[in-house]
């Protein structure tokens, strides 16, 4: 279960109940994978790239195993588009409270 404390949130997927967390590796990963200019990106982003940033955000969340697995998982893509807009969200309420 999450720790929102932490910037955590929870992503349902099946049966289970997946931690993601954007993390300073987590965004270093986004950052590689969107080749830099993250917040352009964030505006038109393509599916290849919602499994880049859920990866991250899955490894972040220490959540390795579905990070490995990811385009197995059953995912609904609006509930994904959510909870990374959660981990951003969570982050940034973490850094502003620190």
């Amino acid at each position: 279960m999450a720790n929102g404390q932490r910037g955590e949130v929870d992503l349902v997927c099946g049966d289970q109940r997946l931690v993601l967390c954007l993390t300073l590796g987590a965004l270093a990963e986004i950052e590689t994978a969107l080749g830099g200019d993250v917040a352009t990106r964030m505006q038109r982003l393509k599916a290849t790239d919602l499994v880049a940033i859920l990866r991250a955000l899955l490894k972040g969340g220490g959540e390795l195993e579905a990070a490995r697995q990811v385009e197995r998982l059953p995912l609904d893509p609006a509930d994904v588009a959510r909870a990374i807009a959660a981990a951003f969200t969570a982050a940034s309420a973490e850094a502003g409270a620190a």
